[in-house]
């Protein structure tokens, strides 16, 4: 791995970030400014447990307790960048988990509602979102899949764990021209794809991107 030999007590978070996004994140494409800037600001050595922060900017997800990870920094940031994002997007996240998506895309939007059903990770992301002044993070613990009507509709819906199909719940809260990004499970083996899906007139229109590998969503899903 690309920092796998610095010293674990003589690290430079900042470069390390700015290295991560030069080599796995815009190497690979990535190419709106806005995220990438998100990538180089956010740090992520604060959302993953302190035994691991000297491997926080390598190159692939890490355990952050509860059965759960942190994803691949390059994966963050793509999905990122499928929302489309502006200043005035207002997005909704299902999985808050370390809460690093959550305040990726809050460096770039208006508003971010997350959601979490593990109460010990939801904690957690708070305390961070509070540490970090993150005002525009409204956070609330339950079945994701049902989505946070309440201040619906979404610019934007991000999916950080794999569902075997789309909630109907989350289409519904979509807004007109809308685009949700989320990893979907293949019904006949434990593939999966991350599909972009755009909400227009004449329906969904859906794109799949590239393999991953997420956990598994928890809850209901309705159809």
């Amino acid at each position: 791995m690309l920092f796998k030999n610095r010293h674990k007590s003589n690290l430079d978070y900042a470069s390390l970030r700015e290295d991560m996004v030069k080599y796995q994140i815009a190497r690979r494409g990535v190419k709106d400014r806005a995220v990438l800037d998100a990538m180089r600001t956010v740090p992520r050595h604060l959302f993953i447990p302190e035994s691991l922060r000297h491997e926080a900017y390598e190159d692939g997800p890490l355990p952050i307790g509860c059965d759960q990870t942190i994803s691949q920094p390059y994966v963050v940031a793509s999905m990122t960048e499928e929302l489309e994002l502006s200043h005035e997007s207002r997005v909704l996240e299902i999985g808050t988990g370390s809460g690093y998506q959550a305040a990726v895309i809050a460096e770039i939007a208006k508003e971010v509602y997350t959601i979490e059903i593990v109460s010990k990770l939801l904690e957690k992301a708070r305390a961070l979102f509070e540490t970090l002044h993150y005002r525009n993070i409204h956070t609330r613990l339950g079945d994701g899949s049902s989505g946070w009507p309440e201040y619906a509709p979404f610019d934007g819906i991000i999916l950080t764990a794999a569902a075997p199909r789309i909630p109907a719940a989350l289409i519904e809260q979509l807004s007109p021209s809308g685009i949700m990004v989320l990893p979907l499970r293949g019904p006949m083996s434990d593939s999966q794809d991350l599909v972009k899906v755009r909400k227009t007139e004449n329906g969904l229109e859906r794109e799949s991107l590239y393999g991953v590998r997420f956990v598994p969503m928890t809850g209901r899903i309705e159809d």
